[in-house]
């Protein structure tokens, strides 16, 4: 009788893995988003050494482009963690510099000179010729805010879990923002032709409204996205 009672005792349950879920690198997603990030930033600091102004506003040419450099981390630091999106900041990094090397380069190679070979001189001088400061901006700034960003998604899931993703999508994209925003403007103003205390502040204030708003009312659509990635990933919650 014992035996029987011993052997019919129900098994014990399966240890239920506990701590935020994340997904390994293994498919073209993560590549994908990652050559996307790296293109973003690279447009945005040739177009940062653009000022623009509508009105009362001061800003750069890169503008409508970089909020979408950090969305792309949002999505990054959420299905695949933080040291994956810390490879990915660096990655990005690297290349930026080696885009404003290679920049350098194309305006200290002899070019034709005749009056239209000088003239594309000129203007090659012109527009990229700031851009390694630009860089040098962008990269400070992306690198900080990046990470805070990063960090703060990564432990608010460690808390929330699949749940609540608006809250970190929200929570650390304002945070990196407004780090991102004032080392890029802080560096950057001198060289897009930004002087003085009212113009600087302009920028800044700006700045930081309108990616955060980019980023928020585009919340939907990041939710949508990770959710589709999500699912399509084969090691995600594996």
């Amino acid at each position: 009788m014992s035996s029987l009672q011993s052997n019919s005792s129900p098994a014990p349950a399966p240890a239920l893995k506990s701590g935020p879920v994340f997904a390994a690198v293994g498919s073209r997603y993560y590549g994908i988003l990652l050559a996307c990030m790296a293109v973003i930033v690279i447009l945005s600091n040739i177009g940062a050494s653009k000022g623009v102004q509508f009105g009362p506003i001061v800003t750069d040419g890169g503008f409508f482009l970089f909020p979408f450099a950090y969305i792309l981390g949002d999505v990054i630091s959420e299905i695949y963690g933080f040291k994956m999106a810390r490879k990915a900041i660096f990655t990005t990094f690297a290349l930026s510099v080696f885009a404003s090397l290679a920049y350098w380069v194309i305006i200290a190679l002899p070019g034709f000179t005749d009056d239209y070979g000088v003239a594309k001189q000129n203007a090659l001088e012109v527009a990229l010729g700031p851009v390694p400061q630009i860089v040098l901006a962008s990269l400070l700034a992306f690198l900080a805010g990046q990470t805070i960003n990063s960090l703060i998604m990564v432990r608010l899931k460690a808390r929330q879990g699949e749940r609540k993703l608006w809250v970190r999508l929200m929570g650390s994209s304002g945070v990196g923002e407004f780090v991102d925003t004032l080392i890029f403007c802080t560096i950057a103003a001198p060289v897009i032709g930004i002087v003085g205390f009212g113009m600087f502040a302009n920028y800044v204030i700006v700045g930081f409204l309108y990616k955060t708003g980019v980023e928020y009312l585009l919340v939907p659509v990041t939710t949508l996205v990770i959710g589709w990635v999500k699912r399509r990933e084969p090691t995600y919650g594996a």
